[in-house]
């Protein structure tokens, strides 16, 4: 069925559609990665911008939403004083500490 008969069928009211929407085969639909709702946004980037973004989640092993997550939540917990940091940062912390170097 055309897409303009389908939509005059529903305006008119014609219970057809319904048994044809009923025959149709069922979708597969992707499995969510977190049980969490999220909301999609688009962000404008300049493209020197992104390409540093999308370097940085690739040399993480993780995708560039992930990433950019990531740093908007830990942004948001430094605004509220419960700041997240990687443990990689707190390491080179602890490294510099137990190695000073003279000033």
């Amino acid at each position: 069925m055309h897409r303009n008969d389908a939509t005059k069928q529903f305006h008119s009211g014609d219970d057809r559609l319904a048994d044809l929407i009923d025959d149709s085969p069922g979708v597969d639909l992707p499995t969510p990665d977190t049980d969490v709702p999220m909301v999609s946004r688009s962000v404008r980037l300049p493209l020197e911008t992104y390409e540093r973004v999308r370097a940085a989640a690739d040399a993480r092993g993780i995708g560039v939403t992930t990433l950019m997550r990531q740093w908007i939540e830990a942004g948001l917990a430094d605004l509220d004083d419960s700041a997240t940091v990687s443990l990689a940062d707190v390491r080179r912390a602890l490294a510099s500490l137990a190695h000073p170097t003279a000033a």
